[in-house]
């Protein structure tokens, strides 16, 4: 049994944070056509776009959202390798806009982008994804000053609710150890396969950089 304890709050699990961020980089592509941020590095997309693209139970036309897309940047990848479900969804409407405006400048029309807050209400989206793919989404939560806990447990719940029965959840973390997420997630989901991510050594212990599994959602 895995012991967890809450994350120290941060500004990092507002909107307010994530709202001024995402100002900044709209002015900055509009005005230098910089993409903004990658979260984790582009290294971690593209091991999740490989993964994506080798997995047999994935196909073109599965459909795949995106939750906290911010710049979109995982979704124009997956477009241009021939995926046509595509939903990036973040609960930042300046995220939103700057995605939408990448993807337009790359001229890249088949992946659609929603401003929608998953700790809300997703009804409209229930048991209609094959795939949710989240890169440090479920970290941000984790920071919320107010009521960690129940955050996390809400978005547990609604993305289980969104996802097909056997549906899969791609989840990178920088916060949290595979068997932490994987405790956390129990009532929910099963792992289904951990994709490799970068170590460190540290005397005699190995540690990764980052966590990366993937999940499926359980029939309850």
């Amino acid at each position: 049994m895995c012991d967890i304890s809450e994350l120290d709050s941060s500004e990092l699990g507002t909107k307010e944070y994530w709202d001024k961020q995402y100002e900044t980089e709209i002015e900055n592509f509009r005005q230098h056509g910089d993409m903004g941020d990658i979260w984790f590095g582009e290294d971690a997309v593209d091991r999740i776009v490989r993964w994506i693209t080798k997995n047999k139970d994935i196909k073109v036309d599965s459909g795949i959202v995106d939750i906290g897309c911010g710049n979109g940047y995982i979704l124009l990848n997956l477009a241009q390798r021939n995926f046509t479900k595509l939903l990036g969804i973040d609960y930042s409407e300046s995220a939103v806009l700057l995605a939408k405006e990448i993807a337009k400048k790359e001229n890249v029309p088949n992946v659609k982008y929603e401003v929608c807050n998953v700790l809300e209400d997703v009804t409209k989206l229930v048991n209609q994804f094959d795939v949710v793919h989240d890169k440090g989404t479920y970290d941000a939560i984790s920071l919320n000053p107010e009521n960690p806990k129940d955050c996390r447990e809400k978005y547990i719940k609604n993305i289980w609710s969104i996802l097909k029965l056997n549906g899969l959840l791609i989840i990178t973390s920088c916060n949290w150890t595979q068997e932490e997420l994987l405790e956390q997630f129990k009532e929910y989901f099963k792992l289904y396969e951990v994709i490799p991510t970068p170590q460190f050594k540290f005397g005699n212990k190995v540690g990764n950089v980052v966590t990366s599994i993937v999940m499926q959602n359980c029939n309850l």
